[in-house]
């Protein structure tokens, strides 16, 4: 399952994890060694004893790695700030299992925001899967979402799941076709 890319790690600390592509919770046990065979978007697939799992960006110490820091916007953003920064973030979501961010990958349908008087924003974004029995749909939901509330003067993120249409290859951006030779 690695391959000559991959590089060997040791757990430093108890750290939770989520089993791909079952999407379970489990947490690996300081002192487990293991090889990062991805290391995209700020969050990691470890190959542990036959399986793979996923590491989120803000545990990375647990392997040796620098934690994710959150997005920052400048002072005084504008929409278009805002806006891109949420693209940006969702650019940081790649399915455990392909190499390619969710957005390249054209799993996200759409995505607005709407902001408060008070200045508080709501984000509602649409998205699917590459396959409806997706184990792992939960846990991209979940990414999404809290990635995007991680965006400043966001305080709501709802997302959506849909499997209308159906996901297929002509979706993907040019790029996505290009690294899964699928061009």
């Amino acid at each position: 399952m690695f391959s000559h890319t991959s590089q060997p790690c040791t757990f430093e600390r108890d750290c939770d994890v989520v089993m791909i592509p079952a999407g379970d919770e489990v947490t690996i046990p300081a002192g487990t060694v293991g090889y990062i065979t991805q290391a995209l978007g700020g969050s990691f697939t470890v190959f542990v004893d036959g399986n793979l799992f996923r590491i989120a960006g803000i545990d990375a110490d647990a392997i040796g790695k620098e934690p994710v820091m959150p997005p920052i916007l400048p002072e005084n953003a504008t929409e278009d700030d805002v806006e891109r920064l949420l693209w940006e973030q969702m650019k940081t979501v790649y399915d455990p299992e392909i190499p390619v961010n969710i957005v390249d990958l054209g799993l996200i349908y759409s995505c607005e925001m709407s902001q408060t008087e008070g200045g508080e924003r709501t984000v509602a974004v649409t998205m699917t899967l590459t396959a409806p029995g997706c184990g792992m749909g939960d846990i991209l939901v979940d990414d999404v979402r809290s990635k995007l509330k991680l965006v400043p003067t966001v305080a709501r993120v709802d997302v959506d799941l849909t499997f209308d249409p159906l996901w297929n290859h002509s979706m993907m951006s040019e790029v996505a076709r290009l690294e899964t030779g699928m061009f």
